[in-house]
């Protein structure tokens, strides 16, 4: 071999693009999307820091600091609007992921494959139902006047229900409504998981005599960990990113309700849409994802200490 072989040497960068040019090609779309809807809209972010008005935009607008800040802490809306939408998602991340769970470990424990299929696709069917066809279902379920709920209550002797009244009974409906839109779906991801354990596993185990339960418990959930929390992480990064479309067609404008079911996203459509505040909508906008960001860098470093191979980078 010639001292001047360089054949198993790196590759350099033009040479990996040219070998990757498909593979780009096809990232490309992907890549289109996130510098228009992540990237350039960042400037936009100085509206949060200024007196905005449309005559002298964005950057013209006069400078005010932290003002708009300080006017959501004083107020006190802004504490509300965290908490509504961190317990929401923690609700939805930690019922969602054990019912998720369950479910994948219940379908492969299924024998019959016409059954398995059909229960999937009766459980995936929620997840491409609009949420505003949601919001109807259960406004003619729960309406005071009309409601079946409130029909059949009076059927049995009982007094009807004011729902759309009543704040407190709104966390359960919400929480129930979304584990049924998107247990479904997120059941498949897990169940993918189940079908790349190593099946000798679970030979070697009933060679030892272990039961299904024993099964269960010492060869699928432990296999099912890594991802577990990757899909956890992944939730971290939207926990204060409420489901908009779920929660505006379920409660609406109900000022009634805004004490258990306001989230930030809500807050700041109402903000936009009825009063044009620019300015404080894009403050809580910025404080949203800052906070996010925070939070998943956080779990992040927490989960990489633990084990590093569990760790999103």
């Amino acid at each position: 071999m010639s001292g001047t072989d360089t054949s198993r040497g790196p590759k350099s960068i033009w040479r990996q693009l040219a070998d990757s040019k498909v593979l780009l090609l096809m990232c490309v779309p992907a890549i289109i999307f996130f510098i228009v809807f992540n990237y350039m809209p960042l400037p936009g972010a100085w509206i949060a820091f200024t007196n905005f008005n449309y005559r002298d935009g964005i950057f013209g607008s006069p400078f005010v600091g932290f003002k708009n800040f300080e006017f959501l802490i004083k107020s006190g809306q802004l504490w509300t609007l965290t908490r509504n939408t961190i317990l929401y998602n923690l609700a939805f991340i930690v019922l969602g992921n054990i019912l998720q769970i369950a479910i994948a470990i219940m379908l492969n424990e299924v024998r019959l494959a016409w059954f398995k299929k059909l229960s999937q696709a009766a459980m995936f069917l929620p997840f491409f139902i609009s949420s505003v066809l949601v919001g109807v279902i259960a406004f003619n379920l729960l309406n005071y006047d009309t409601g079946a709920l409130n029909a059949l209550i009076k059927q049995t002797g009982g007094d009807p229900i004011k729902i759309y009244s009543s704040a407190g009974a709104w966390p359960l409906i919400i929480i129930m409504v979304h584990l049924w839109q998107s247990t479904g779906y997120g059941s498949i991801v897990y169940f993918a998981a189940i079908m790349g354990i190593d099946r000798s596993l679970y030979e070697a185990a009933t060679v030892d005599g272990a039961s299904a339960w024993q099964r269960i418990r010492f060869v699928t959930l432990p296999s099912l960990k890594p991802t577990f929390i990757i899909l956890v992480l992944f939730a971290l990064g939207g926990i204060m990113h409420g489901n908009f479309g779920l929660f505006w067609n379920l409660v609406g404008n109900n000022a009634a309700l805004f004490q258990t079911t306001d989230i930030i996203e809500t807050s700041v459509y109402r903000m936009v849409l009825s009063q044009n505040n620019f300015t404080t909508s894009t403050a809580v906008g910025l404080y949203q994802s800052l906070f996010g960001f925070a939070l998943v860098m956080t779990a992040n470093w927490i989960v990489r200490r633990i084990n590093k191979d569990y760790a999103l980078f």
